[in-house]
């Protein structure tokens, strides 16, 4: 079984696959480091490489292409991605949302060290991380429309489609859990 998991910036997908894949004994891939050290090498945020990306198609197509592979090749892992429910089809494939508001508290609210990480800058306030959420969705619909002719956010593309607005990690993971179970 291979569990893809997209959503909106703020709702959950990093915690939630990492809960999930150590709880299902999955291996785990995470696309948005992999994108994060691409832009690190390039002396770039992840905002300044979506911008790149929407010229020059290696910023994704690199990506995608292993997340490609990786459907083809393996199987029992959970991956964080926002196109792979369009790279693995057979895939239970799960979006996460999260009200704009909702999202930019929480990412407001990650500790330094975790943005430093994620290479994003220490945000000041919740506008300022809604801003910059919306940019990187709008950039994000940019460059998969024109890349692949998809929209990446639409529930039609999904198995399930989960609101994570007022639920915790452990009871959206729960809850994700029970859907998986009702469909294995």
């Amino acid at each position: 079984m291979i569990i893809s998991i997209s959503g909106k910036p703020g709702s959950g997908k990093s915690s939630v696959a990492k809960i999930l894949s150590e709880k299902l004994k999955m291996k785990r891939y995470y696309m948005g480091e992999i994108r994060r050290e691409m832009a690190r090498k390039k002396g770039m945020t992840i905002h300044e490489f979506n911008m790149l990306g929407e010229k020059e198609d290696f910023t994704d197509k690199e990506v995608d292409d292993f997340v490609e592979k990786l459907g083809n090749e393996e199987d029992n892992f959970v991956i964080e991605s926002r196109t792979a429910f369009h790279f693995i089809p057979n895939s239970k494939k799960i979006f996460l949302y999260v009200s704009d508001d909702e999202g930019a508290k929480r990412i407001l609210n990650e500790n330094k060290e975790a943005l430093e990480e994620r290479n994003e800058p220490l945000y000041k306030t919740i506008e300022e991380v809604k801003k910059k959420n919306r940019e990187r969705m709008e950039s994000d619909d940019r460059r998969y429309k024109k890349y692949y002719g998809i929209e990446w956010d639409q529930k039609k593309n999904f198995d399930y489609f989960l609101d994570t607005t007022n639920l915790t990690i452990k009871e959206t993971v729960n809850m994700i859990l029970e859907y998986i179970n009702q469909k294995t």
